[in-house]
């Protein structure tokens, strides 16, 4: 019999669409302080190249060109954001409860200033700063919007220590 070992896979990256390349590639690097790992490019619909091929197999044939460009964390997960000449250029309605990507969550132990710079920067503070353990422990978290509508969130700390100690009991 074939034993199965599970491990927890590390998260590589997460893919954004937003309506304008430049803008977002400026607001994520210089709000969040992201990396730039390649500069906004430009990839074609074509079967000779294994990217334009690759681009074919996921999104179809009804597409001709969009724009791309690769950011990093501080702890080396991707953020990869697109734009497409033809789609729809106002954020979906924020919908939790409905099936598929919810959020994504960033940290930062500074949240007020974080949060300062985004709403600076033409994003939106969506609630009140919380805090998980109020007069035990300093672990707090907002959601927010970038100037595209993409809700997110903030933690001061860790996932791991956030759920640890058990957010939710006394």
């Amino acid at each position: 019999m074939k034993e199965t070992k599970n491990y927890p896979k590390s998260f590589s990256h997460i893919g954004i669409t937003v309506p304008n390349i430049k803008e977002a590639v400026t607001f994520y690097s210089e709000v969040m302080g992201w990396y730039i790992i390649m500069e906004p490019s430009t990839v074609k619909k074509e079967k000779e190249t294994a990217i334009g091929q690759m681009c074919i197999d996921v999104f179809g044939e009804d597409w001709t060109e969009f724009e791309i460009a690769h950011l990093a964390t501080s702890d080396g997960v991707g953020i990869e954001l697109f734009s497409f000449p033809n789609g729809i250029k106002e954020a979906p309605e924020f919908n939790p409860f409905n099936t598929g990507l919810f959020h994504f969550c960033i940290q930062d132990p500074n949240i007020e200033d974080l949060i300062d710079k985004i709403v600076a920067k033409g994003g939106k503070q969506r609630m009140p700063i919380r805090e998980y353990y109020p007069n035990e422990k300093p672990f707090k978290m907002c959601y927010v919007e970038d100037p595209f509508g993409i809700v997110f969130e903030i933690y001061t700390h860790s996932y791991e220590l956030t759920y640890s100690s058990g957010a939710y009991s006394r």
